[in-house]
């Protein structure tokens, strides 16, 4: 028998609670899901996806990934109209497939998380370090990069000989204090952040095409290496897995419903609408990037940066100008989604404390602020210790592999719920179904599967780790495992 959170009490729950400020109209919402989807996407992992698996190709890996996230999307929307409550994909697991799949997905969703914004941090300091190289300050290696690295190739770790990669976990702590002050106050900060990043897009966008070598585009799919995942089809298809990560701004628009302020019209509007806009500057910026710059010198931490530094004036100058902007707008931009990210975990954290599955530390709302400050601050500081140790390329597959769980589990739960009750009220439904959300899953399931072994690896032990404290605290504490022993 499945252990599940009823609907009816969800649907209650979320319009007479007051815990969480409702303060987000569909502008908030949209520019939310912009904020946390355009940035590690564009100004980092499409450059180093492009060198490692698709070449310029890394454009159709876009198209797949935007394809599958369509499909995932409605089925966000569907549940984010119907059950407007914090806790996203756990939540619509919940009360759907029951309270051990619930687990499973909030402890995966810790991980995309937590993992996220410290690999957006990575990424943040590589641009910062590379601007303020060019103002005449330079911060030393050994605090501006990681002390671990990984080899893909002979699976092994390595010390850099660095110490801490300082901006990284400074740009989380200062984005945690403004989370714990308030939601209002985060989202205008993310507003302004996401109408100057945009701006910045369309300006490289728009200088970029001019300085186009249709040469560095041929082939458009370069020859596979012999080894899965590296160049050739199954290279698009692993640069799909891998960048499916810069999706995950829609999952976080559903972990601020409970602070929407008609959640039912406006969170399909936030979700959809900002994948949609996200997704076709994504292409965009894919083409005139690889298309700037031989893919195979994108693999940096700042592959934008490097495709400026490529324009050339016609008198043969670099376009110095430009590059101070794109990088001034990458630093912005990666610094709104690293707040999102933040913004998701400790909204995760505080459902599943108030479900029982977690300590009751968790779920404390401070008095004045109205936001889950402990909550914050913990997963702030552990954000930032992994952001200031490990390489991007490493913590960047993790998060992949983890939306891409969490996607398929939603367009199954989707299906499942839309049979158990199809009376309930759906302000937005799933068009075509059960196409659709099979669709979504199998799209899912099969980048997954595309991933490096390592990667898996990784994802098992974590969930590994999840199921024990399952076992040892969350099934015993369980509200809803309590009211039905009753």
């Amino acid at each position: 028998m499945r252990t599940t959170k009823s609907v009816d009490e969800l649907i209650r729950e979320a319009a007479t609670s007051q815990e969480l400020r409702r303060e987000l109209g569909p502008l908030n919402l949209v520019a939310l899901g912009i904020g946390a989807i355009i940035g590690a996407g564009i100004f980092v992992l499409t450059g180093q996806a492009a060198a490692q698996y698709a070449g310029p190709a890394i454009a159709l890996s876009f198209v797949l990934s935007g394809l599958g996230c369509v499909f995932a999307a409605l089925c966000y929307a569907e549940f984010a109209s119907l059950i407007p409550i914090a806790g996203s994909a756990y939540t619509y697991a919940y009360a759907t497939l029951g309270q051990f799949f619930a687990w499973i997905i909030g402890w995966d969703l810790l991980l995309e998380y937590l993992f996220g914004a410290s690999t957006v941090a990575v990424g943040w300091s590589g641009y910062v370090v590379s601007w303020l190289a060019d103002i005449g300050i330079h911060v030393p290696k050994e605090l501006a990069s990681a002390p671990l690295a990984f080899d893909p190739k002979t699976h092994s770790w390595a010390t850099t000989g660095a110490v801490f990669n300082l901006p990284a976990a400074l740009i989380i702590a200062v984005l945690t204090t403004l989370l714990v002050l308030g939601i209002r106050e985060s989202a205008t900060v993310n507003n302004i952040i996401v109408f100057v990043k945009v701006g910045v897009i369309l300006l490289f966008i728009t200088f970029g095409a001019a300085y186009v070598n249709v040469a560095n585009w041929i082939p458009f799919i370069p020859e596979n290496t012999g080894q899965f995942g590296h160049y050739g089809w199954s290279g698009i298809l692993r640069g799909a897995g891998v960048i499916f990560f810069a999706y995950i701004g829609f999952d976080a628009v559903s972990t601020a419903a409970q602070e929407a302020r008609n959640p039912q019209r406006d969170m399909p509007i936030g979700i959809i609408g900002s994948l949609l806009i996200s997704t076709l500057l994504y292409i965009l910026v894919a083409l005139v990037m690889t298309g700037v710059v031989h893919y195979s010198k994108l693999g940096v931490p700042d592959p934008m940066a490097v495709a400026v530094n490529a324009m050339q004036s016609a008198e043969g100058e670099p376009l110095y100008w430009l590059r101070h902007i794109v990088k001034l707008g990458a630093i912005a931009g990666l610094t709104s989604v690293i707040l999102v990210l933040l913004l998701g975990q400790p909204r995760i954290l505080y459902t599943m404390a108030k479900d029982g599955l977690l300590p009751q530390f968790f779920a404390a709302v401070h008095p004045k602020f109205r936001t889950p400050a402990r909550a914050t601050l913990l997963t702030g500081s552990i954000a930032a210790v992994i952001a200031g140790l490990f390489p991007i390329g490493i913590l960047g597959e993790l998060v992949s592999i983890g939306t891409l769980l969490a996607f398929t589990i939603v367009c199954i739960a989707v299906i499942v719920l839309r049979y158990e009750r199809p009376d309930l009220p759906r302000p937005f439904r799933v068009p075509w179904m059960p196409v659709i959300p099979i669709l979504g899953a199998l799209v899912s399931l099969v980048q997954m599967l595309s991933l490096p072994l390592d990667t898996w690896i990784r994802l098992l032990g974590w969930m590994a780790l999840g199921l024990l404290i399952y076992a040892v605290y969350g099934r015993r504490h369980s509200v809803v495992g309590q009211q039905t022993q009753r």
